[in-house]
């Protein structure tokens, strides 16, 4: 038998692959072939459509990015919206809270007559309800209590006053908020009647007596951190009610 040169030599076999190059894969060799056979105008059209295709992907993308930036835009905006309400209305609903709950030592507003005419009242125990009366620097009223303490015991009701006096020639129109001190204590002091957080208006010179209607919950003699408590004290500040003006939380310290 006889073998070709080319073959039986192993240097030729080497530089005769090296000449036509490595084994190519299927896809090359697909894509060779479709070159041979395809015109090139055709190449070039094919390349377009692609080119096109991705553009068009990109626009799509882009459109729905648009999208979802606007959404998360507008829940952002809708969230600063409403926490700036949330911040404005805090002051007079945590008002309203401490009002019905005496947390911060304000005393419990809202209580029925049907309360007052059950209540049993605890007789043994004997609170001593002392009476503070201040004035903010916005206004020139002369405020005090009519009376610097008296004796009460849970369940029974009691009346207190105070007097208020314009001495400016000037109408002045106040406003007043008040605290209990101790604060544990404002849950178990629930007001009938109250001249608090109301306007009042005082012509020139005028003076006027503003009635306290109140009464200490039986419920205080059950508590055991009202154990030791035989003193409570009733504050109010009087300022003058201006557009706009916050009145401090009840039961924390102001200027």
């Amino acid at each position: 038998m006889l073998l070709r040169p080319s073959l039986c030599c192993p240097l030729q076999a080497s530089l005769l692959l090296t000449r036509c190059g490595a084994p190519r894969t299927p896809q090359a060799q697909f894509e060779r072939f479709l070159r041979r056979r395809l015109p090139p105008g055709l190449h070039l059209q094919i390349r377009t459509r692609r080119t096109r295709s991705h553009q068009e992907e990109w626009r799509s993308r882009q459109k729905e990015w648009r999208s979802r930036n606007k959404t998360v835009l507008t829940y952002i905006t809708a969230a600063g919206v409403g926490m700036i309400g949330l911040s404005y209305a805090a002051v007079p609903l945590y008002r309203l809270y401490c009002q019905a709950s005496g947390l911060g030592g304000t005393a419990v507003s809202g209580h029925d007559a049907d309360q007052v005419e059950t209540m049993t009242a605890v007789k043994e125990r004997v609170i001593k309800v002392t009476f503070n009366a201040d004035t903010h620097a916005s206004i020139q009223w002369n405020f005090r209590p009519q009376q610097t303490e008296i004796f009460v015991v849970p369940g029974e009701t009691a009346l207190a006053f105070y007097r208020a006096k314009n001495p400016t020639d000037k109408p002045i129109i106040g406003i007043s908020t008040y605290n209990v001190v101790p604060f544990e204590a404002g849950q178990y002091f629930n007001k009938i009647q109250c001249f608090c957080f109301e306007e009042q208006r005082l012509n020139p010179h005028e003076e006027v007596d503003m009635p306290v209607f109140f009464y200490i919950d039986p419920e205080f003699d059950e508590d055991p951190r009202m154990a030791r408590v035989d003193t409570i004290t009733l504050s109010y500040t009087f300022f003058e009610a201006k557009e706009g003006q916050q009145l401090p939380l009840p039961g924390y310290a102001y200027n």
